[in-house]
């Protein structure tokens, strides 16, 4: 039987209580059961993530490849369907699944992220491409971003009301209006949904492979705005922000091959919502306290400069 890692135990039951607990009981027996049906061994440690475990295999016909199992949740559903689409183009290979036990076999990749390149641009411009080849028509089936538009609306005014922030109200009217306008105009392409760098990792056959898609249909350059907003720990470190902050936006429109302006406009809305988002459930990374103020401070400045006041 694997053991599974005590952080990821205790982050799993603090998140899910008690479904969370019982689904921890049953883990071990999962990951036995589908060893043994999928014909693998166990090959090193078990790893996770924020809400499965990974669990490194070998297996006679696909050689390395990786289960992941991870807790029953609805934004997990479309994860395979996602990698079945895409079959290894851009992200890791499929080899099985299990929708009912939220489970797959996947073609094993390095640990190493692309988070850990040290020259921003990099990062950005192996994203961009990255993003290109993910979209792909979407297979029917899937969530389609278009239909949040009208709740990213509502939520987002919900939130300039309620909460306690220093948003100038055209700068919430601006990301209003991305959700109503770009929200409902949306080519109907696979996305990531979740793209940053760290879920973009090293590999051999290709030199990265995207994993943990959420498998959304919309528009590739909303994922610019999942991206921007992941590179805000290296983005407030910038002397010129502004200026840091639109060569970001270029380099990765240019490199995915969207187009600049929808880019800047889902970036915008990204950075509303982060700003509210940390406000009412805090920000992963964001602590202690005063961390938190200054991510959510930051997410204030991004909103504001990515508004288009011509």
């Amino acid at each position: 039987m694997i053991e599974v890692p005590e952080t990821f135990a205790r982050s799993t039951i603090e998140r899910e209580g008690e479904p969370g607990a019982a689904w921890l009981d049953e883990l071990p027996g999962i990951v036995e059961e589908l060893l043994g049906r999928w014909k693998c061994v166990p090959d090193g440690e078990v790893m996770h993530g924020g809400v499965g475990i990974i669990v490194p295999v070998l297996r006679p016909a696909e050689g390395a490849a990786v289960m992941k199992v991870s807790f029953p949740h609805p934004g997990n559903v479309h994860e395979p369907d996602a990698f079945a689409a895409w079959g290894g183009r851009g992200a890791v290979r499929l080899h099985e699944r299990d929708d009912e036990r939220f489970a797959m076999l996947l073609e094993r990749a390095r640990p190493s992220t692309l988070a850990e390149l040290e020259h921003g641009d990099e990062v950005v411009r192996v994203a961009g491409r990255i993003s290109r080849q993910l979209a792909v028509p979407a297979p029917p089936g899937l969530p389609r971003l278009q239909e949040q538009a009208d709740s990213w609306g509502a939520q987002l005014r919900r939130d300039a009301q309620e909460l306690t922030h220093t948003l100038p109200g055209y700068v919430v009217d601006a990301a209003v209006a991305t959700a109503q306008e770009l929200g409902h105009d949306q080519p109907d392409s696979l996305i990531h949904g979740d793209l940053h760098a760290r879920n973009i990792l090293s590999a051999d056959r290709e030199p990265w492979l995207a994993v943990d898609p959420k498998g959304y249909a919309g528009d590739p350059a909303y994922d610019g705005g999942t991206l921007l907003k992941s590179q805000a720990l290296t983005l407030v470190e910038a002397d010129d922000l502004r200026k840091a902050l639109f060569r970001t936006l270029h380099v990765f429109a240019e490199a995915a091959e969207v187009d600049r302006e929808r880019a800047r406009r889902w970036a915008q809305f990204h950075a509303v919502q982060s700003s509210f988002w940390g406000r009412r459930h805090g920000l992963r990374g964001a602590r202690p306290e005063k961390r938190l103020d200054r991510l959510t401070q930051f997410f204030d400045s991004l909103a504001e400069l990515l508004v288009d006041r011509a």
